[in-house]
């Protein structure tokens, strides 16, 4: 399924977190920081795609302003505030009927614009179109144009948790009024909210429904994540499983071959031939070297049954590790300092076949990487170490916001020396913790492993609810953080707590929609529109519920 999914793509995409409505992602580097630093700057300096011009004038913003500390009594966020600031959502009342229910989708940790087309075409749009309900995305504190201080420096950084945001959530439904419906109170309690999120998002609407069950009636986990973990080496376990086993076990072996020269073998010239023919001749530190040659086999989370969402580049990097025969122009020179490069791994009985893996992934990083690097230095280009960028906190820096909550209390650093000894790691056992928490140290100076006791006390993959669902997807990289965790006794699924594994799906997969005019058989998948079609089923059932609450309580009031 994926190599049908993914082949033909010829550039690298890479996935930044908070980026465009990019995917969920830790163990961020500095190229990606830097990357995402120069697409905010391309995007103040450029008109916004014509999709998001259209969208935003469909649904224009608005804002609520909300407290920026909740908690006076802790002492985490002191010095306290009374400040409030605006944050920032949109709504789509066409199918709302009176009575009918509000639908909010928490943006999480990226921009709300990114998230307007589930408000057009995805669930929030199926869902209130089946309950006359109204929908609503609303954006994350700190995110987007939510921003609640004059920097993100440390200090003021100190608002940006879990808690917070969840508050605002709350706050948001106990507060709202909607511009052109004033005449209406649809506030919380007095109407049913239902809570939708995806991936960090995801995990964030289970803890709302457990924190707040009077606010929110119910809530949607898809692709949650509700178990915070340090060393969350397991995000390539789904590839090791899922993916097409002969580019798992060819990565495998190459990476192998890779650890054993730069670990077994770190005085010898090795090293630096090794780097040579990969193109990287001038990274310096080894981490550096390992870290930017691993990026192809990450790609899996970009997979999406969507062909405007759908990110090849997975399917690319497989076929390039796999072909049989060279994909790139060589010599011989360089045929044979790869055979020897192979010996010198330890795997001198599979030269012929490695040999032409080890060209072919020589030349998938040239192209996709090395190419990439031409204004610096290759340190300049691929280090993840570089005090001077991490000192920047003024507002543009928006590459903060993530990495300060996974460093603070969420973890998921994703690590080659976390997989156990006797199975042989995707990604070099040099990407370790030290390495993938540079920006940890360099830009917040937490020197300590994320408090992700913060995180767990709320049930971590056990957590359960009333009107709690997980929808996960059956290849998630996540899904060891979830409920849906492989080795976990299996839950029934019910009404009440819905629990539904999507067969072959990735990262929510049930978020996204297409217009009726753009089905066609197989899209969306049936494993996809069958879970659509549940949730709509299950969320028809709890706003029956309410009512019969609603009634229930009308009559003990007139007793």
């Amino acid at each position: 399924m994926f190599r049908g999914i993914a082949v033909g793509a010829a550039c690298l995409v890479q996935l930044v977190a908070g980026l465009d409505g990019g995917f969920f992602r830790t163990s961020l580097t500095l190229r990606d920081f830097r990357e995402q630093l120069e697409r905010r700057e391309t995007r103040e300096s450029a008109a916004l795609s014509t999709r998001d011009t259209d969208l935003q004038d469909l649904y224009p913003p608005h804002t609520l302003q909300v407290p920026v500390d909740h908690f006076h009594n802790d002492t985490l966020y002191e010095p306290h505030t009374k400040e409030t600031f605006a944050l920032r959502y949109w709504f789509d009342a066409s199918y709302y009927k009176k009575g009918g229910p509000v639908i909010v989708l928490q943006s999480g940790e990226t921009d709300g614009v990114g998230r307007l087309p589930f408000l057009q075409k995805g669930i929030v749009a199926q869902l209130a179109q089946a309950t006359h309900g109204l929908g609503v995305i609303l954006e994350h504190r700190y995110y987007g144009e939510s921003i609640p201080t004059p920097d993100f420096s440390t200090e003021n950084l100190r608002f940006l948790t879990t808690d917070q945001a969840l508050a605002d959530m709350a706050y948001f439904a106990q507060h709202v009024v909607f511009e052109g419906l004033e005449h209406l109170d649809l506030t919380s309690p007095k109407n049913p909210y239902i809570a939708y999120g995806g991936s960090y998002a995801g995990a964030f609407v289970a803890f709302l429904r457990k924190l707040y069950p009077e606010v929110y009636w119910g809530a949607i986990s898809s692709s949650g994540v509700p178990e915070a973990i340090y060393d969350y080496w397991q995000y390539y376990e789904a590839a090791r499983i899922y993916a097409p086993q002969d580019c798992v076990v060819s990565t495998q072996k190459l990476t192998h071959v890779v650890d054993n020269i730069l670990l077994g073998h770190p005085d010898t010239d090795y090293v630096q031939r090794l780097k040579s023919g990969f193109g990287l001749g001038n990274v310096t530190r080894n981490d550096d070297f390992a870290n930017t040659i691993s990026w192809g086999i990450a790609g899996l989370q970009g997979l999406n049954w969507d062909p405007a969402l759908n990110d090849t580049e997975f399917g690319y990097y497989c076929n390039n590790v796999t072909a049989a025969t060279p994909l790139y122009p060589i010599s011989d020179d360089l045929e044979a300092e790869a055979r020897e490069l192979v010996e010198a791994g330890g795997y001198g009985d599979e030269t012929d076949t490695l040999t032409t893996n080890l060209l072919n992934y020589m030349g998938y990083v040239n192209a996709t990487a090395v190419r990439n690097c031409k204004k610096e230095t290759q340190d300049e280009c691929f280090t993840s170490y570089n005090t001077t960028f991490y000192q920047q906190d003024d507002k543009k820096q928006d590459w903060r916001l993530w990495p300060y909550q996974y460093c603070l209390e969420w973890g998921y650093l994703q690590t080659g020396s976390g997989v156990p000894e006797d199975q042989l790691p995707l990604i070099s056992r040099l990407i370790d913790l030290p390495f993938t928490s540079v920006v940890c140290r360099e830009a917040f100076n937490i020197t300590t492993p994320p408090q992700v006791e913060r995180i767990n006390k709320w049930g971590g993959v056990n957590i359960s609810y009333p009107r709690l669902a997980f929808v996960d997807g059956e290849r998630d990289p996540w899904r060891h953080a979830s409920p849906h965790r492989i080795g976990l006794p299996e839950r029934e699924n019910t009404v009440s707590e819905p629990f539904i594994l999507i067969e072959d799906g990735v990262h929510h997969w049930d978020e996204n929609g297409v217009f009726r005019n753009e089905t066609r058989p197989g899209l969306p998948p049936k494993p996809v529109a069958d879970a659509q079609r549940e949730e709509v089923k299950f969320v028809k059932a709890w706003l029956k519920e309410w009512k019969k609450e609603q009634c229930r309580g009308s009559k003990k009031r007139h007793a």
